[in-house]
């Protein structure tokens, strides 16, 4: 197993013993989070964008090689099912929009499409490297998942990165309990 895989679970806090099979594939994948989806829940996965802003930023983001006064594209989704309407995962995007060849870039902004089925579409040459893993509360974003919001979400922070610079920096969340 890659060593940012390994590191992603092991001394983090959360114990890899506790968690379905399914959670743990969710957590180290460095494929795309869609088609396992997809595969595991049957149904097709349609993304619902929540929150998608252009801005410079405030503060340094070291993840992603940015400093301040950088342009970001802040982006939040979910991915739902098409026929179950279920959310299934809830990610936050920082994309650095100048480093994307035209083709993401322009499909990020016109159209519905998962980052990973655009990478793929443009055959974009890409390394996910996991950053950590966590456990939480839902808190604010309960609601989407139908949950409490003490109710657990399990997450995992990434990056995507092309010639070895970041393009992007993403956090995906999942309900701890699987909802049906």
């Amino acid at each position: 197993m890659r060593t940012d895989l390994q590191r992603s679970l092991q001394g983090g806090p959360i114990d890899p013993s506790q968690l379905t099979s399914f959670q743990r594939i969710l957590l180290t994948t460095d494929g795309m989070v869609t088609e396992i989806l997809e595969a595991y829940y049957w149904e097709r996965m349609v993304v619902e964008r929540l929150f998608q802003e252009d801005y410079p930023l405030e503060h340094d983001i070291d993840d992603l090689d940015c400093e301040t006064g950088e342009s970001v594209l802040d982006r939040r989704i979910l991915l739902r099912g098409r026929v179950s309407h279920l959310a299934r995962v809830y990610a936050e995007s920082f994309i650095v929009r100048d480093r994307l060849p035209d083709e993401i870039r322009d499909g990020l902004l016109n159209s519905k499409k998962p980052i990973g089925h655009l990478i793929l579409e443009n055959r974009l040459e890409t390394f996910r490297e996991i950053l950590g893993c966590v456990r939480e509360d839902a808190g604010d974003i309960a609601h989407y998942f139908q949950i409490g919001p003490t109710a657990k979400l399990i997450s995992r922070r990434y990056r995507i990165l092309v010639n070895e610079k970041p393009i992007m920096l993403i956090t995906e969340k999942f309900p701890e309990k699987e909802i049906t």
